[in-house]
């Protein structure tokens, strides 16, 4: 064993990458699943430590690949990276390209062939750094063998990514065979075990994506962002509106030196794109003031695109047309990525502002871009935004649901030209200070420092007790507005004991709501993102942290829907009134019904089914009318969840609020009917097996089921060692 260093003297680095295509130059960013954001991250942290005095060595060792269909650089055993910083490529298993879903057999043999490397070295290193699930694999092993502190990064954490990937409908057993999950999983408790460090990007992701897992502690966890290239981002030169960016644009603006209001996403359902089109419709001032640029990714034919992409774009369109905004807004089909820095620089050359209106941001890099770029921002108070604009003091934070509020902060930023020089100095300030990859340097040492001079005497780490079972094996469901908002009291403890058992059970919202006015209602009460969001009564399901849509429940439910015939036939119906548009959906018509005056349900349920239309139609509170396909309802996307989850029905506990909840409860689920629901549309349901009538009402009826089912007993995790 080499010596080790004494304190203080510069420090030897060692950085674990393993899959991907990683190189100094011209990185080759999505031309894979795994040649992406991770590849830029360590390439650009490696650099930024190589140029520290207190920095003596960094090493950025990633697995040598030789394969005629890639570079030859990618089998060059070192590679310089300026500095004192080298990529150092160690073999391990066969020499061609294979994605990292495939790399866990070879993972300890780049493990001990990377320990034969470094104990060839003039001495070990300080520090090991694992970046992703294959690379802390890797790193627990040396740090065990070679006894050198380990810290980790994760990227993305394979609890989140699974949900994702049932999501898009794959099967459990898919995900399994395809993507090792199981592996990746245990793989990143075992990292989580033996790091002494985690480093992540806000906390938001400490809390919502680390907090789901047995060996989470929170004293481990230290929240530094990444950096930003200062280089490529950085204020208007006075030059861009001679550039082709400009030009394009003009295309579309009557006024082009307007002041512009740029968004800059994927046209994605979650980024909110067209409440920002919709806010800035209808704002006379607004519209007056400023033009609207939404750079929405890259397209050459709309109907060509899949469904989500081509939903929000034609969205967009239409929303153009309802409000009139041709010459004021611009949506410009291409772009590459070289020109993503004009776009932020011509905002800001003009005196706009720039808008992420995203209904949850974890993060926030085209926040920091913008600032680096001299723009004041307005961005959704999720996640991310709030640590940005709270370092940085540039901008406001919105509620992405209040098209009226995110409007009138537009014109706050836009409107005081004073106050709007102030939030770009501050803004170039806050980056250059927080989130430059100089500052990013300045806070990693900082935190390794201790790690690496105390490491003789760091204390044990407490054995910590792991659950039996991989994946959660049980789930409670509630409806939101009748089970959890008439007794804030009641409902802050039932949020506590949710949270308090997020490892043990999965938190499921299910409502008659749209997705929108269901996370506008969870903001102003304090109630927290679900794991699972079920609304438009069953006709939509989404998963945390990012809501994303479940796509294989939606190609399940389009079976035999004809919403235009339905419309049809229900249009002249006495006493039966379209809802506005808001409050409708996909596979939601929504109606306003009088019962004095309408056909009742029973000969509106037979019209429909006379006329070969196979609905569901559900009445709430005796004037609300939902018609959806045959196959969703609460209970259905419910059952749908549980058996792409693998969860038995029976490990369900399921809260109603209304007759629309009857299938969520009838069955083999284990129920609850608050006090407050027993004498309304539920109270047929007291002899019904494995239904509980709580004597208390709201959330605290839902407490009183918890403790009479022993619900969260049931998968108590056992004590840790030695207590």
């Amino acid at each position: 064993m080499k010596k080790k260093q004494s304190a203080r003297q510069p420090l030897y680095i060692v950085l674990v990458s393993v899959h991907g295509l990683i190189r100094g130059r011209e990185l080759e960013l999505g031309r894979d699943a795994d040649t992406g954001g991770q590849t830029k991250y360590v390439v650009e942290l490696a650099r930024a430590l190589g140029e520290r005095e207190d920095v003596e060595r960094v090493e950025l060792l990633t697995r040598a690949v030789i394969d005629t269909h890639v570079s030859s650089d990618y089998g060059k055993p070192e590679e310089a990276l300026g500095g004192k910083a080298s990529i150092v490529r160690i073999e391990a298993g066969p020499e061609g390209y294979i994605p990292k879903e495939q790399l866990w057999d070879h993972l300890d043999s780049f493990a001990d062939n990377t320990a034969e490397y470094l104990r060839g070295q003039s001495r070990l290193p300080d520090l090991i750094h694992s970046h992703y699930a294959d690379a802390g694999y890797v790193g627990s092993r040396l740090a065990n063998l070679l006894e050198i502190p380990l810290i980790h990064t994760g990227h993305s954490l394979g609890r989140v990514k699974r949900r994702r990937l049932l999501a898009r409908g794959l099967t459990g057993q898919d995900i399994e065979s395809k993507y090792s999950m199981a592996r990746r999983i245990e793989a990143e408790e075992e990292t989580l075990a033996v790091a002494r460090m985690v480093i992540a990007s806000t906390a938001n992701e400490v809390e919502e994506q680390y907090g789901m897992y047995d060996h989470y502690q929170p004293r481990q966890m230290e929240v530094i962002p990444p950096g930003t290239d200062l280089k490529r981002f950085f204020p208007a030169q006075g030059g861009e509106r001679r550039g082709k960016v400009y030009r394009e644009l003009k295309r579309f603006l009557r006024d082009p030196e307007k002041p512009m209001v740029l968004a800059l996403s994927r046209p994605d359902e979650r980024k909110n794109i067209t409440t920002l089109v919709e806010a800035f419709g209808q704002s006379d001032e607004l519209r007056k003031m400023a033009n609207l640029v939404v750079v929405a990714g890259n397209r050459d034919d709309i109907r060509e695109m899949d469904a989500g992409s081509r939903g929000v774009l034609s969205e967009i369109l239409l929303l153009m047309d309802a409000y009139d905004l041709y010459g004021s807004i611009a949506i410009p089909k291409h772009h590459t990525a070289d020109q993503v820095s004009e776009f932020y620089r011509l905002t800001a050359l003009s005196k706009g502002v720039f808008v992420n209106p995203a209904l949850t941001e974890p993060f926030g890099l085209t926040l920091i871009e913008a600032a680096a770029s001299g723009l004041p921002i307005v961005a959704t108070e999720d996640g991310g935004p709030r640590d940005i604009i709270s370092h940085c003091r540039n901008g406001y934070l919105i509620d992405p649901l209040d098209g009226a509020e995110m409007a009138k902060s537009l014109l706050k930023a836009l409107s005081n030209q004073a106050q709007w020089r102030k939030m770009s100095e501050s803004g170039l300030k806050g980056v250059a200070r927080h989130y430059s990859w100089e500052a990013h340097a300045d806070k990693y040492i900082a935190a390794i420092r201790p790690l690496v001079e105390q490491r003789d005497s760091l204390p044990e780490r407490p054995r910590l007790s792991r659950r039996r079972m991989l994946y959660h094996d049980r789930a409670i469901f509630t409806d939101l507005d009748q089970n959890l908002l008439g007794d804030p009291e009641s409902l802050a403890e039932f949020v506590r004991v949710v949270r308090d058992n997020r490892k043990c059970a999965t938190f499921g919202i299910a409502t008659g709501r749209s997705m929108e006015s269901a996370l506008r209602v969870m903001r102003r009460y304090g109630i927290p993102q679900p794991d699972i969001l079920i609304t438009g009564a069953g006709t939509e399901i989404h998963y945390a942290p990012q809501l994303t849509e479940d796509k294989g429940w939606e190609r399940h439910i389009e079976y035999l829907w004809q919403p235009i015939r339905v419309k049809r036939l229900m249009e002249g119906l006495p006493g039966i009134e379209l809802q506005p548009r808001k409050e409708q959906a996909k596979f939601k018509i929504s109606y306003y019904i009088d019962l004095e005056k309408s056909p009742c349900l029973e000969e509106i349920q037979s019209m429909l089914h006379q006329a070969e239309l196979s609905v569901n139609t559900y009445l709430a509170f005796g004037q609300f009318l939902d018609i959806i396909p045959i196959r969703a309802s609460k209970g259905m996307a419910l059952r749908w969840y549980a058996d792409q989850w693998g969860i038995p029905l029976e490990h369900i506990l399921a809260a109603g609020g209304s007759g629309a909840d009857e299938d969520l409860m009838r069955g083999n689920t284990l129920a609850v009917v608050v006090a407050n629901r027993h004498g309304e549309e539920l109270s047929h349901l007291a002899d019904v097996e494995r239904i509980y009538f709580a004597r208390e009402s709201y959330a605290r009826g839902i407490l009183e089921a918890i403790e009479h089912y022993d619900f969260y007993g049931a998968c108590t995790l056992p004590p840790e060692e030695g207590a």
